[in-house]
């Protein structure tokens, strides 16, 4: 469909400036063709009034498990150890696939209703988090996550293979991208992380991974390996094949320089590492080494939601008090974690986080108008520090209207409600 909205500020970048001029956009085949200027021969076949709107780039999940919207406020204000192994894993064992269906539907319909646009997701029920996605239409990039001592673990095997058939099924659908995921170094052995690594470098695919979330997982690795996790998993070079490594809260200066070194997009996760108390991502350090940093959620067990504007906003926030350093992470440095940087590690810079004339429409439109955004001074600092999600009014992907003035488009919100409160009445009654 070809779509020309009209009279919106269009948020663009031009280098470290954010730009935000009241002019057209054209789109053609899913892809931006015009902006300020209609392509030659452009005939509309939809018209969007974006008057007092703000036309912005989709924001960039790089780091959520989208299925566990169900235990959403079920395990809270718990160690990270007696959270993940004692609530979470046991209650994951027993959600069965169609169920884990619908809770990736509810965790579609929140990030479009917020803004986001696109998603890395680690998931553990095959086929279920790619039928989300391409029902919601999300640009949505999958890892099955995968777990054993080593390729030969049954285990290990049988996720594997689960990964590889999501692939083959999604074949033809290119808003469906595709990881490998090691769980972690304390649920991967050493051989199979090995294994994985020189896999995804045959394959042409980039590595999913959680990597120093918690102070014990970094104790007990310097304890069985004499060295850190980063260090550890460098030493099995992992790190060769593309990585995003979620949270990397726990990093020594070395650490830091091997992530840079390595070119690893660090995926930050501000909220569930606050929450969790396993504390804060030396964002401000990884930034002065060069390392691609990008921002996610985290799963809605652990954060509780999938908002990135709230995640943005505490990302610049935390580090300013943590730092005693008001210049520590501007409001436009977190914006580009959210959007192009995430766009990077997913690579798919080439594709999405920006708009850019001949990328793909990933598009949301904000209401301006909102009172907590009123006066609008300064367009990064207003959606860092005064949006909330509630602003989204209309979200595109590929130029497919998924959300028109809060309406969707693609999900029943109504059905996706019901089932949710089925599901939680058969696990967590």
């Amino acid at each position: 469909m070809n779509i020309h909205i009209q009279s919106g500020r269009v948020l663009q970048q031009q280098q470290t400036t954010w730009i935000a001029p009241t002019q057209d956009l054209y789109i053609e085949n899913g892809k931006i063709a015009g902006i300020g200027q209609a392509p030659a021969g452009f005939v509309a076949q939809k018209v969007i009034d974006a008057r007092d709107k703000l036309v912005m780039p989709g924001l960039i999940n790089s780091h959520t498990h989208a299925y566990m919207s169900v235990f959403r406020n079920y395990a809270d204000d718990l160690s990270f150890e007696d959270w993940l192994f004692g609530k979470i894993m046991p209650a994951e064992d027993a959600l069965e696939p169609e169920d884990a269906y619908w809770c990736n539907l509810l965790s579609c319909l929140e990030m479009i209703g917020t803004g986001t646009t696109c998603f890395l997701d680690m998931h553990m029920f095959g086929g279920q988090s790619v039928r989300a996605a391409q029902e919601s239409g999300l640009r949505a990039v999958i890892s099955r996550g995968l777990v054993g001592e080593s390729p030969q673990d049954p285990a290990a095997t049988l996720r594997l293979n689960q990964a590889f058939e999501e692939m083959e099924a999604a074949k033809g659908n290119d808003n469906i991208r595709f990881m490998l995921a090691p769980h972690a170094i304390y649920s991967c052995g050493g051989p199979l992380l090995e294994y994985l690594g020189e896999l995804a470098r045959e394959k042409g695919l980039g590595l999913h991974i959680h990597v120093a979330e918690s102070q014990n997982e970094f104790d007990n690795c310097l304890k069985e390996h004499g060295c850190s996790p980063v260090k550890y998993l460098d030493s099995l070079h992992v790190f060769q094949a593309p990585t995003v490594a979620a949270h990397c809260v726990h990093l020594t200066e070395e650490d830091m320089e091997i992530l840079a070194e390595r070119g690893v997009s660090v995926a930050t996760n501000p909220v569930s590492n606050m929450k969790l108390g396993n504390g804060f991502a030396p964002v401000p350090s990884l930034m002065e080494k060069g390392v691609n940093l990008c921002v996610g959620t985290d799963g809605a067990s652990s954060n509780n939601v999938l908002n990135m504007f709230r995640e943005l906003s505490v990302l610049a926030l935390i580090h300013k008090g943590a730092e005693k350093k008001a210049q520590c992470i501007s409001a436009g440095e977190a914006l580009q974690m959210g959007t192009r940087n995430g766009a990077k590690a997913l690579g798919l810079e080439h594709l999405t986080g920006s708009v850019e004339v001949g990328k793909a429409a990933d598009l949301v439109l904000l209401d301006l108008t909102k009172p907590w955004l009123q006066p609008v001074n300064d367009i990064p600092a207003s959606l860092i520090y005064s949006a909330n999600g509630a602003e989204v009014d209309t979200v595109l992907v590929d130029g497919r209207i998924l959300l028109e003035r809060g309406e969707y488009k693609t999900l029943d919100e109504e059905r996706i409600r019901a089932e949710m409160e089925r599901i939680r009445r058969k696990y967590l009654r």
